[in-house]
């Protein structure tokens, strides 16, 4: 238990019967006229909604024990995906629900932060940007590299991005693996 007063951006919360909600920013809030409070911005760890509440200050709410571990993706059974931890070896499997879009861009042997409460799983947070080879594309059209036009791609992992006319099948490209979009060549 702590109290409003001790919140930190990246404090986990569990509130409203277990759910748990990130602190994204806070607040103290001192009026001329009456009591202090504090204003948060809230992100539900698994659906990803952002919500502001405000607490009184000095209010007791319960932190939630989350565990951040750098696993390394293994390989995919059946609906899980089997990550091993990098320190003990341990191996851990993830449901398919909990890995969500960052599916689209692992490759065995990805590196990935996977956060824990209670030994279940919450989500999957990949690097920024990853690198992955175009698995196929249709041909640029001679003289269209200058405009600026893009055409879609489909990556190793099966996922489907936008990529320059320029590209073509079996190049290494960098993608942002929180938008899917094209970075630049790798």
């Amino acid at each position: 238990m702590a109290t409003t007063n001790d919140l930190k951006n990246g404090m986990v919360l569990k509130l409203d019967g277990g759910e748990l909600w990130a602190v994204v920013e806070f607040q103290h809030v001192k009026p001329g006229k009456g009591g202090a409070f504090v204003r948060t911005k809230l992100k539900n760890v698994l659906s990803g909604k952002v919500v502001d509440k405000t607490f009184n200050a000095g209010v007791k709410v319960e932190v939630a024990n989350v565990d951040k571990r750098e696993m390394q993706y293994s390989y995919r059974d059946g609906d899980d995906f089997v990550f091993m931890d990098t320190e003990t070896y341990d191996m851990v499997n993830v449901p398919a629900k909990t890995v969500g879009d960052a599916a689209n861009y692992m490759l065995e042997n990805t590196l990935a932060t996977v956060a824990f409460n209670e030994g279940s799983a919450l989500y999957v947070d990949l690097p920024a940007a990853a690198e992955l080879t175009i698995a196929s594309t249709e041909p640029g059209l001679q003289g269209d590299r200058s405009t600026g036009g893009t055409k879609p791609a489909t990556l190793e992992t099966g996922a489907e991005i936008k990529v320059p006319l320029f590209i073509t099948t079996g190049e290494r490209v960098k993608v942002d693996t929180r938008s899917g979009e094209y970075l630049g060549r790798a």
